[in-house]
């Protein structure tokens, strides 16, 4: 497990108005950074969520989700809305999106610096905010490691040339990195996604996560590549599940000493069967989720019983 100061994630908080044919909407806690910090929660880490809640129904329930977990919320003291994303599902569990956010994040000082920082998705690409965002991650990786999930959501990324900017900086601030193949083809439409992982991996992090759906997963280091498969399992929905990927890889990468300044020389030594281990970890995580409603992680407990029977 990380130090003390533990871990720090920053981004948005989303409501999800999840709708189904047929049924009344349903709305979850959601936002792509809440919803790994909450999953680290749940696996026992003590996590800071850097974000905006507005003082609204929505704004309470996410509240409430996420300090039910443990996480602590800091804040901007903004007033804005909470940002809601209308979930579409159709009849495989496939979700869609459609937003109304507003990301108007400002410096927040920390009363002690954190071991690890995590983010991604709307919160680097949505201005004003994401520029504090950025600015946040050169500041605090002298001293942490990073990870960033670009997330991409085609709706809010604006001009084309401008995100993928964007999500490069992101990457070559960051330790560990993790897409999806979906990420991934539509930065670089078209293009291999183990060779988009590779060239992201040779601008500075240490690995590359990419996730694919029921296909699987691999991790691209230095020399070599590891793939794991995805589990068979029955899926409810796909809402949250690469965030409960990486809060399950990050999970890993703690259990192993691999985060935190400390951890970071043998983060850059990372070997094959150390990153298979971490790509379990994140699968099975990612397995639970879609098993059930909404985003919604395991806990230890939950984790260690999958792993058990992969």
């Amino acid at each position: 497990m990380l130090d003390s100061s533990g871990l720090l994630v920053i981004g948005e908080c989303v409501a999800d108005i999840v709708r189904l044919p047929d049924a009344a909407d349903r709305v979850h806690p959601g936002g792509s950074p809440a919803n790994v910090a909450y999953g680290l929660a749940r696996l026992g880490h003590g996590t800071t969520l850097l974000t905006q809640l507005g003082a609204d129904a929505n704004g309470r329930l996410i509240r409430d989700h996420l300090t039910g977990a443990g996480v602590e919320i800091r804040t901007d003291g903004s007033t804005a809305p909470t940002p809601s994303a209308a979930v579409t599902l159709d009849g495989g569990g496939r979700a869609t999106y459609t937003f109304e956010i507003t990301w108007t994040l400002g410096a927040v000082s920390l009363e002690r610096p954190p071991a690890h920082v995590h983010t991604g998705s709307i919160a680097t690409v949505t201005e004003p905010g994401a520029a504090t965002v950025v600015a946040a991650l050169e500041s605090l990786r002298a001293a942490a490691t990073v990870s960033y999930d670009p997330n991409v959501r085609p709706e809010l990324m604006g001009d084309h040339e401008t995100a993928v900017r964007r999500a490069e900086l992101c990457v070559a601030l960051s330790d560990v990195v993790k897409a999806s193949d979906e990420d991934l083809d539509w930065l670089y439409p078209g293009e291999d996604p183990v060779r988009a992982a590779e060239r992201w991996r040779a601008t500075g992090p240490a690995v590359v996560l990419v996730t694919r759906g029921g296909d699987g997963a691999f991790a691209v280091l230095p020399d070599a590549r590891v793939s794991v498969d995805a589990l068979p399992t029955e899926v409810v929905d796909t809402v949250g599940a690469g965030d409960a990927f990486m809060s399950g890889a990050l999970h890993a990468l703690a259990a192993h000493g691999l985060l935190g300044a400390a951890g970071r020389e043998r983060l850059r030594a990372l070997d094959p069967a150390t990153v298979t281990d971490v790509l379990r970890h994140a699968a099975a995580s990612a397995a639970v989720t879609v098993a059930r409603a909404g985003a919604s992680p395991p806990d230890e407990r939950e984790l260690a019983a999958v792993l058990g029977r992969m």
